[in-house]
Formats: C-alpha cells, sequence, structure tokens
C-alpha cells in the first residue's frame, strides 16, 4: 500500500471535516482530501481544469454526509500534487496514466470497488477509468462533458472560438507556457468568466485559490501537457478502444450545462450512447461550473444515481 501522510486532522480549508493527506504512490505524490468513513458506495471525485479538490466544496461534504466515504485528489500536474517530467508522446500526462493514479489511489484507501464523477478533465480521467479498470467502476458520472474524440471529430468554428484553449494550449512548448506566463492572473479570471453562466461564480476566494496553484513553478507547462495528451496519444487510445469495440459497461449519468458550450453544440446524451451502454442524462440551467454553480441540481441527480 503506498504511504499516506496525513497533512491534518482538520477540517480542510475548502471542505470542512475533510482529512488532508499526501498519497506516494509509484511515481508521484497527490494531495487528496479524504472523509474516509461511511456505509455506501465509495465516490472518488475528479476535478477539472483550472481547478482542483476545492471545486468540490458544496457537493463533497453532503455525499459524505449522505455515507459515501469521498476521496478528492489534485489530479497530477493540478493543485498541490506533483507535476511529473513530460515526454515526446506527452504519455506522463495522459488520461491513462491519470486514472492509473486514481486506481492506486482508492486501492491505498481499501477501495476496490467505487463510483467516479468527473468534471471536465476529470470527466475525461473518469471515462478512461471505467475503460481500463471496468472490474473498479461501480458508475460514472460525467460533468459537463461530451466524449474528447467526438468533440475532435466534430470541431467547427463555433466549437474551435468558444474553446480556443483547446488548440492554443496543445501548441509546441514553449510558447503557450510564456504567452500565459506573462499574467497568468489575467488568462485565469477570463478563462473562469467565460466558463461560468452565474455572477459570483467561481467565488473570489476560489478564484484565488485556483491562481495560487497556476502560479506554482510547472503548473502552466503541467496543464498544457495534459492538453498535448489529449490531442494525441489520448485519441490514439481512443481509436484503440474502437477498434476493439470496447465501451463503458458500467451505468453513466451525464450532467451537463444548458448555458455552456457542451449544452449548446451537443446532444450530450446521444454523443456517450456512442461510447456507453447504459446512459442517463440531464441539462442544468447552469454554464459549465456545474458543481459550483448548481450544486443543489447536481446533488439532485447524484443521490439516487450514486444509490
Amino acid at each position: 500500500m503506498p504511504p499516506i501522510d496525513f497533512l491534518s486532522r482538520g477540517p480542510c480549508p475548502f471542505l470542512p471535516g475533510f482529512d488532508l493527506a499526501d498519497a506516494t504512490l509509484p511515481d508521484l505524490r497527490l494531495r487528496v482530501a479524504l472523509s474516509p468513513g461511511g456505509h455506501r458506495l465509495p465516490v472518488l471525485l475528479l476535478h477539472g481544469h483550472p481547478q482542483t479538490h476545492a471545486t468540490w466544496h458544496a457537493v463533497a461534504p453532503r455525499l459524505r454526509d449522505l455515507g459515501h466515504p469521498v476521496v478528492a485528489p489534485d489530479l497530477r500536474g493540478y493543485g498541490d500534487s506533483e507535476r511529473p517530467d513530460s515526454a515526446a508522446d506527452h504519455a506522463p500526462y495522459a488520461k491513462r496514466a491519470m486514472a492509473a493514479d486514481a486506481i492506486a489511489l482508492m486501492r491505498a484507501f481499501g477501495y476496490a470497488r467505487f463510483a467516479v464523477v468527473g468534471h471536465d478533465r476529470g470527466g475525461r480521467v473518469a471515462h478512461r477509468l471505467a475503460l481500463d479498470h471496468p472490474a473498479a467502476v461501480d458508475r460514472l458520472a460525467v460533468l459537463d462533458i461530451a466524449p474528447t474524440q467526438t468533440m475532435y471529430a466534430r470541431t467547427d468554428r463555433a466549437f474551435a472560438t468558444r474553446y480556443f484553449w483547446w488548440f492554443f494550449l496543445i501548441q509546441p512548448a514553449p510558447l503557450p507556457e510564456r504567452m500565459i506566463g506573462a499574467d497568468p492572473e489575467a488568462y485565469l479570471r477570463h478563462h473562469l468568466a467565460g466558463q461560468s453562466r452565474t455572477p459570483g461564480i467561481p467565488s473570489e476566494a476560489m478564484i484565488r485559490e485556483y491562481l495560487r496553484c497556476y502560479q506554482a513553478p510547472g503548473s502552466i507547462h503541467a496543464i498544457c501537457e495534459d492538453y498535448r495528451a489529449a490531442a494525441g496519444i489520448d485519441l490514439d487510445h481512443d481509436a484503440a478502444d474502437d477498434a476493439a469495440g470496447r465501451r463503458v459497461t458500467a451505468p453513466l449519468l451525464a450532467l451537463w450545462g444548458a448555458r455552456g458550450t457542451v449544452g449548446e453544440l451537443y446532444d450530450v446524451a446521444a454523443t456517450w450512447r456512442g461510447k456507453a451502454d447504459r446512459v442517463e442524462g440531464h441539462a442544468l440551467p447552469c454554464g459549465h461550473l456545474l458543481q459550483e454553480e448548481a450544486p443543489e441540481l447536481v446533488l439532485n441527480h447524484l443521490r439516487p444515481f450514486l444509490a
């Protein structure tokens, strides 16, 4: 079992009642917020870009109160987790590598089978997790994404304009790193403002936390590597799944913001029916940041799904 170094036995700064820990996996260290008690199905919460585990501040405590053990890590390269060196094919930041982190982490806490809830990049990790480790994933919820392969294949002017960073961040290093690094706060605030459709969300406290992590040494490069992997090796893995007829067999819940890019440009549930056997889908009246803009509605759908 990988060693777990508990940093605090008091409340996490953004997840009251959760422990904060560093988990040392075979090739890196992950920062993790967790609440290990409970008698229901364990839940792994995976954040997106540019968030950290703190994005679950309105959802994770409620899941814990329902009796679910909850584990919410910072993905490799994000938050206070380590940022491993990359490679020419960007494999260290492939969703397959991040899914392997998740399996090792959950096994370290003694959870052989669990639910996964992933938002944005975390949803893409969750998708890969369900494909690579089907025996471990009891059920899967993806928040405000269509499959990566589908979104790239259907790229048009509307998508490229709204999600410009998908094509900016994948440019060869160090161009995007230097451009963002010139004023990371301006870039981050612009990005978050474009994602939310709810005034005041994210809160200033959340923005400052995301900015703290964004400005950490190596953070911007790691984020670019995540996107470079998505545009390359992740698509190769998806193509291999298609060739093998491999699909998600766990029940899949798709939630999306009706006022966000994904909800406006795609029939989200239909895109997931192309990848999974059992799909349930619902639009919520918000933008991209479902867990921060509409946490009660997210919980209303998660409760019966996880039960």
